[in-house]
């Protein structure tokens, strides 16, 4: 008991110590996680031994990421982005898996653990690149997404991989019917569980949320999905896919979100054990004996998968600035290839030397992907011409937009508050135009017929395309102080004197933005505050005069009044409140929709607690349909709800 706890003890230390640093370095945790195992492990300090019953404990933070792949397998977003999923994605994965399958004959390794390794090197890392590209902005530009539906198809090709890698280590005279065997059973096992099991799962889950107990619906998660997983064991197949097939089962209900939030604190703590018993198996002094060897590897394996990304998305139509991003950022390991590599070394697939070898080289890949990604614009602009054509064509697209504006309002960022203020200024009679990063939000508001194009208002040429010159005020909708700041410092720059009002979460930079030149700040809590306080007085009989000095005066003094408060466990996260709010979402009728020649009524929306707000057909846009309106072929539906309530309403937009 007493090394069992050390063990523990030694893990949680390090594990906190080196994850606290990775995260002041703004690093994925799951280096960090990586590093500690190599650390602690058994070929460097020596305080963890890398033992069967550690690795079986670990098994289980696969067993929660395939969950998480699982629920992203969602049919109406696998249509939406089939291009880069199964055009892009799958090149990807089967021309990589070729080209490494050639290299491991070549080097006389035989072709079973050509296919592993191929299968391996051909995944990237998608907690790293959507952790990257979340905070660069990029998640819904055309390289993220490219970016994302290639990530997509090689977390669904891991599947045939787990169910392929232990038949390929039965004996050459049987390794056909093993193979034929394992497909059979998979077979059987999908048939089940999505045909049989989706019937009886939506009834029950339907009878666990109505008790309205958190724990007792985490306690029926963990059960489907460990349940599962024991299936697929039991089968002879992998635990890992067990929780794909459950993922995937509740990725069709409207409790998808939900249980995204609830199984992440278990996802997050079991793969990071899991990185570090993979960091435990490298032995470090033994990889410097190769290290030409790693080296070449890892040159050849980054160079190569560029070459290959860059080429197939050039073969398929996107733009050499895309292409290239796209490379860049895959061209390194992932995660999943890290699951591969440990379950063909557990089953002698691969040689030990081998084995260190490519382990040496997916850790250090994955090491320089952010590197790799932070220098990815530079590269791009030195070689691709038509990088900077692209980014002239949406300054024109700006420019086109504003060319006949005159005392127009700037929206920098058309989130939610963007959206609000544009659309009070559309009932004044103002001109607007917004400015959005978001390519998914400015393509359907844009669909909507809103006013919004792609363009980053922390930029000199898009201000002045947007026609700063000419504006009656510049508004910044988001609260991102630093990104506000730029704003201003630009304005006061190219046209001194016009009015800012910036938004913010607090009162703890209104003083640096208004020295920076903002001509109002509002800070959205504080604000709140005041509007509540206003009411409250005004019902408990304070005179109207007197409620509206109290007002001016408190932000005469920039919210003095309301400074400090006493925080407690009541206090939601933004992201929280932002899951229960409604929202808009644009949802374009492609031929062979459900919807097709359905009255608004018939199609029951309000069932998922959804509004329809507009129509537009033929670039006309209905704000008040007829619920008894047919649905056609190339209509733009725009509906309003919460996040879950959307899903499912687009599910029965699109498949009935």
């Amino acid at each position: 008991m007493h090394s069992t706890l050390e063990l523990v003890l030694i893990l949680l230390a390090t594990a906190v110590g080196v994850v606290v640093l990775f995260r002041q370095l703004r690093l994925p945790a799951l280096i960090g996680y990586l590093l500690v195992g190599i650390l602690i492990g058994p070929h460097a300090l020596g305080w963890a031994a890398d033992d069967e019953q550690t690795r079986y404990l670990a098994e289980f933070g696969v067993v929660f990421l395939m969950f998480s792949v699982g629920l992203e397998f969602s049919l109406p977003r696998l249509v939406t982005m089939r291009k880069a999923v199964f055009g892009l994605g799958a090149a990807q994965v089967v021309a990589t898996t070729l080209l490494v399958l050639a290299v491991a004959g070549f080097a006389g390794l035989g072709w079973r653990a050509g296919l592993v390794l191929g299968g391996a090197l051909s995944m990237s890392s998608t907690a790293i690149l959507a952790k990257l590209l979340t905070e660069r902005l990029e998640l819904n530009s055309q390289h993220g997404r490219a970016i994302i539906g290639v990530l997509l198809f090689q977390d669904l090709a891991v599947v045939p991989f787990l169910i392929l890698t232990p038949t390929l280590a039965q004996a050459p005279e049987d390794l056909f019917a093993h193979l034929l065997y394992a497909l059979l059973k998979a077979a059987v096992v999908l048939t089940l569980v999505l045909f049989v099991g989706q019937r009886l799962m939506r009834p029950w889950f339907h009878l666990v949320a109505r008790q309205k107990s958190p724990e007792l619906f985490m306690l029926n998660l963990l059960l489907f999905t460990l349940g599962l997983a024991w299936v697929t064991g039991r089968a002879g197949l992998s635990l890992a896919l067990g929780a794909f097939l459950a993922g995937m089962l509740i990725s069709e209900t409207e409790y998808r979100y939900q249980v995204e939030q609830d199984i992440r604190p278990f996802q997050d703590v079991l793969l990071g054990l899991f990185f570090v018993t993979v960091g435990m198996q490298l032995d470090v002094p033994g990889v410097a004996h190769y290290l030409p060897w790693v080296a070449a590897v890892l040159l050849g394996l980054l160079i190569a998968k560029f070459a290959l990304v860059t080429s197939l998305g050039r073969a398929l139509r996107l733009d050499a600035g895309t292409a290239m991003r796209s490379g860049l950022a895959l061209c390194a390991a992932g995660e999943f290839g890290l699951v591969l590599l440990a379950q063909a070394t557990g089953l002698n697939l691969l040689s030990p030397q081998v084995s260190q070898v490519v382990l040496a080289v997916m850790i250090l890949s994955m090491l320089a992907t952010p590197f790799i990604i932070d220098k990815s614009d530079v590269v791009v602009r030195r070689w691709s011409s038509a990088d900077w054509m692209y980014r002239a064509m949406a300054l024109h697209n700006i420019a086109a937009h504003t060319m006949a504006a005159q005392d127009h309002v700037i929206i920098c960022g058309y989130g939610r508050s963007g959206q609000n203020l544009a659309r009070l200024l559309e009932q004044e009679k103002i001109a607007f135009i917004a400015l959005d990063v978001d390519p998914q939000r400015v393509k359907e508001a844009a669909a909507a017929g809103e006013s919004v194009v792609f363009g980053d208002a922390a930029r000199r040429e898009v201000l002045s395309a947007a026609g700063l010159m000419r504006a009656a005020a510049v508004v910044v909708s988001y609260s991102d102080t630093a990104s506000a700041l730029r704003i201003l410092n630009l304005v006061n720059e190219l046209r001194p004197g016009v009015p800012v009002v910036v938004r913010t979460v607090d009162d703890s930079d209104i003083e640096r933005l208004k020295e920076a030149g903002a001509a109002e700040v509002v800070p959205e809590i504080m604000e709140g505050s005041l509007m509540l306080a206003s009411h409250a007085l005004m019902l408990v009989g304070v005179p109207f005069n007197r409620v509206l000095r109290r007002i001016r005066q408190t932000r005469e003094h920039r919210y003095d009044l309301f400074r400090g408060f006493f925080p407690g466990a009541t206090d939601e996260s933004a992201e929280e409140r932002d899951q229960l709010q409604p929202r808009l979402h644009s949802i374009a009728i492609p031929s062979g929709a459900a919807a097709i020649d359905k009255t608004l009524d018939e199609l029951k929306l309000r069932q998922f607690g959804v509004e329809v707000t507009a129509v537009r057909r033929r670039n006309v846009r209905n704000a008040h349909p007829d619920p008894q309106m047919r649905l056609l072929v190339e209509d733009v539906v725009v509906l309003r709800g919460t996040e879950e309530s959307l899903a499912a309403a687009e599910m029965r937009l699109l498949q009935g």
